[in-house]
C-alpha cells in the first residue's frame, strides 16, 4: 500500500503575482522535504460562477467543481495559502469551498472531499497582521466541515518585500518557520494514515 502523504497546495488568489501563490510555493518545499507527493493547483485553473442555488438543482455542479472535489478525495491534506480581503478569506476561496462542499450525487456524503483532510493555513499580506485575521475565518470554515487545521500557522507582514525576484522569502526566519510548518502537516497526515489502517 502507498503510504506516501499526498498534499494539495493552492492559493485563495487569483492575481498572477499573488503573494500567497509565491508562498504556497515556499511551503510546498517543506513538505516535498519531509517526503509526501505535493500538486500545486491555481484557482484560475478553475474558473466558477458565485455559488448559486439555482445553477446547482437545474444543472448540477460546474464542471469545474467536480475537478476540485476530485482532486480535494485524491489528497490526504491540504496547504492553503489565504489572502485577507476586508478582515476575512478572499471571494475565491470561499466560493471554491462553496461549491467543492456540495454533494454531486444524492449517494455522496455530505462535506466527502473534506472530511478528516488535514490543513496547514498560511498568509502573506502587506499588513502589519499579515493576514491573520483573515485566517481565523478559515480555520473557522474548515474546522465546521470537518477539516482538522493545524494549530499553528504563519502570516507573512510586509509582503510586498518579504519575497525575492525568484518567489523565495528573504528572510532565513520565515522560510525556516514555513518549511517546518509544512514537515508537521505531513507528519501529522502519517500518523493519521497510520491510525485509519491500525
Amino acid at each position: 500500500m502507498d503510504n506516501q502523504p499526498k498534499i494539495l497546495a493552492f492559493a485563495g488568489s487569483l492575481r498572477k503575482d499573488s503573494y500567497n501563490k509565491k508562498l504556497v510555493k515556499n511551503a510546498m518545499k517543506g513538505a516535498e522535504q519531509a517526503g509526501a507527493k505535493v500538486t500545486y493547483i491555481d484557482l484560475n485553473d478553475y474558473p466558477l460562477p458565485i455559488y448559486d442555488g439555482d445553477i446547482e438543482a437545474n444543472e448540477g455542479l460546474p464542471e469545474n467543481a467536480l475537478k476540485l472535489k476530485k482532486l480535494l478525495w485524491e489528497h490526504d491534506g491540504f496547504i492553503i495559502a489565504s489572502p485577507e480581503y476586508n478582515s476575512s478569506i478572499s471571494g475565491v476561496l470561499k466560493n471554491m469551498i462553496d461549491w467543492t462542499t456540495r454533494q454531486a450525487t444524492p449517494e455522496e456524503v455530505y462535506l466527502s472531499c473534506f472530511i478528516d483532510k488535514v490543513a496547514l493555513i498560511i498568509s502573506a499580506s502587506p499588513g502589519n497582521l499579515g493576514g491573520l485575521r483573515g485566517l481565523v475565518h478559515l480555520r473557522s470554515i474548515l474546522e465546521n466541515i470537518q477539516t482538522w487545521v493545524m494549530p499553528s500557522q504563519k502570516a507573512i507582514s510586509d509582503a510586498a518585500n518579504a519575497f525575492d525576484e525568484q518567489g523565495n522569502l528573504k528572510k532565513e526566519q520565515d522560510r525556516k518557520a514555513t518549511e517546518e510548518l509544512a514537515k508537521q502537516l505531513v507528519e501529522k497526515t502519517k500518523k493519521l494514515q497510520l491510525a485509519s489502517v491500525a
